[in-house]
């Protein structure tokens, strides 16, 4: 069940005015950090929405996310459209991709969900990959961006787009919570509990499962998208396999099943990859190390085990009160 505990909002607010100050303060160095770390703390969002809450671990979140890329990327690139009309098509895109992927998936769990997740990661990569119409292995340049300059924001600008990043960063976990707080939300922490009563109970899980994935989806679609938009160019790099494991370090990094560590978790790792990288091209093994340490400690991650002990002092405190 998910809470927007005080904790969860003064970490959001501390990582959301960092990642601001840092890019205002910083050169543009510094606003690429950040928008590496708003558009991976999206697709970390939204892949805890789905496993943290609904118990799915996805492997082809990576593959939704360079579809939203590529649906804008091809849509503004090749015909010309819109960027606002091409963002809707992406955000759609994708949730009807998730939707598609959730219905299929549904009846499957454990390893065999995972790995049918990752198949069609990969069948969406080979697609990509192979289409000459898509610009095959050279990819596609020439994607848009928002025009915002009717409200006197330029995107060409390094730190106006990381701004935007950010603020994409914050509506993303917005919408999570604002459905996990939901009855939907509810019902599929229900599925996720004990799936077989929910299903005693009159509820359909494969609709659920399906609408958590496309939801789960839109989001990843909408970082593909901004990312489109941030190196105005797109290749089957976006669809690999591996950013949907480097989104699942960050969940597990920050805290699974907290959709603020995710938040937590991205800006730490992206941080501690560009910090230790200064100083040697093995810094796989730190973050690594790292992360088992965050494993082992209490398989609850960095935010999480916060979050665990300051609410058990707080029970502490109540409890010695109540016996005062």
């Amino acid at each position: 069940m998910f809470y927007q505990t005080s904790i969860k909002t003064v970490c959001v607010a501390a990582v959301t005015f960092g990642l601001i100050a840092y890019a205002m303060l910083g050169g543009y160095f510094a606003r690429e950090i950040v928008i590496e770390i708003a558009l991976l703390a999206m697709l970390a969002i939204a892949l805890d929405f789905l496993a943290g809450y609904g118990g799915m671990i996805s492997l082809c979140h990576g593959a939704i996310y360079g579809v939203g890329a590529y649906i804008f990327g091809a849509t503004t690139a090749l015909s010309g459209t819109d960027p606002w009309l091409a963002a809707l098509a992406a955000i759609a895109g994708t949730a009807l991709f998730g939707w598609i992927v959730g219905a299929i998936t549904a009846n499957v769990g454990g390893i065999f969900f995972i790995m049918a997740t990752l198949a069609f990661g990969q069948m969406a990569y080979v697609i990509v990959f192979e289409s000459r119409a898509l610009g095959g292995d050279d990819g596609l340049a020439g994607v848009g961006r928002f025009d915002l300059s009717a409200v006197g924001v330029n995107l060409n600008d390094s730190l106006q787009f990381a701004l935007l990043c950010v603020a994409g960063m914050l509506l993303a976990y917005m919408v999570a919570a604002t459905v996990l707080r939901s009855s939907f939300g509810r019902t599929l922490s229900g599925i996720h509990a004990n799936e077989d009563r929910m299903q005693a109970l009159g509820l359909s899980v494969r609709t659920h499962k399906a609408n958590a994935f496309a939801i789960s989806g839109a989001i990843a679609g909408a970082a593909g998208m901004l990312a489109a938009q941030h190196t105005q160019y797109i290749s089957p790099e976006y669809l690999v396999w591996t950013l949907s494991g480097e989104a699942l370090v960050v969940v597990i990094l920050g805290g699974i099943g907290t959709l603020a560590g995710p938040v937590v978790g991205a800006a730490l790792l992206v941080t501690l990859e560009h910090f230790i990288g200064g100083y040697t091209d093995r810094w796989h093994m730190f973050i690594g190390a790292i992360l088992i340490v965050a494993v082992m400690a209490g398989r609850r991650g960095l935010f999480g085990e916060i979050e665990h002990r300051l609410s058990r002092r707080s029970e502490t405190k109540t409890e010695a009160g109540i016996h005062a």
